[in-house]
């Protein structure tokens, strides 16, 4: 008998991996996130990336950041997190871990909350210290959510398309 491969992604390094591959459905100019929710089996439950809600035209809504220039993408963009949610339709999430590679924000947070998520496991934290920062961890605390900042055992994942099995 042969010994098995050492080389093969942890679970962290996987899901991270997931949600960064939902990422790439964005159609954001400047933020891409994506996020991936999974059960105390490690069985995935649902996904979601940051965009429109179904039946919003990505080229009739604004994907624009300043508001000087009128609507901006803040008031039509469903988060990721939010997706992930909402694309579990109905399946129960208590207890379950979210990975996501941006830390929710504090309408996220609420979600998470409401729907017994129970750790959030994030990639980065590019606004600490921001308001909205500030109360979504200050809820998730609160309500008992655990959270984690990421650390990766692989430095990166390649996905090859050309790879014979």
């Amino acid at each position: 008998m042969s010994d098995k491969r050492k080389d093969y992604l942890g679970w962290d390094d996987y899901f991270m991996g997931v949600s960064l591959l939902a990422s790439g459905r964005s159609k954001d100019p400047n933020t891409q996130v994506g996020a991936c929710i999974v059960d105390d089996q490690n069985r995935i439950l649902s996904t979601g990336y940051n965009g429109f809600p179904q039946g919003c035209s990505d080229d009739e809504f604004p994907w624009n950041r300043d508001e000087s220039l009128g609507e901006t993408k803040y008031q039509f963009v469903v988060h990721a997190e939010l997706n992930a949610v909402l694309n579990a339709r109905g399946k129960s999430l208590a207890g379950a871990s979210l990975y996501v590679s941006l830390f929710p924000c504090h309408e996220c947070a609420k979600a998470i909350i409401q729907s017994g998520i129970k750790e959030v496991i994030y990639l980065s934290d590019k606004y600490n210290g921001t308001a909205s920062d500030i109360a979504s961890k200050r809820m998730l605390n609160a309500a008992g959510v655990k959270l984690r900042k990421f650390e990766p055992t692989q430095k990166k994942i390649v996905l090859d398309f050309d790879k014979t099995f």
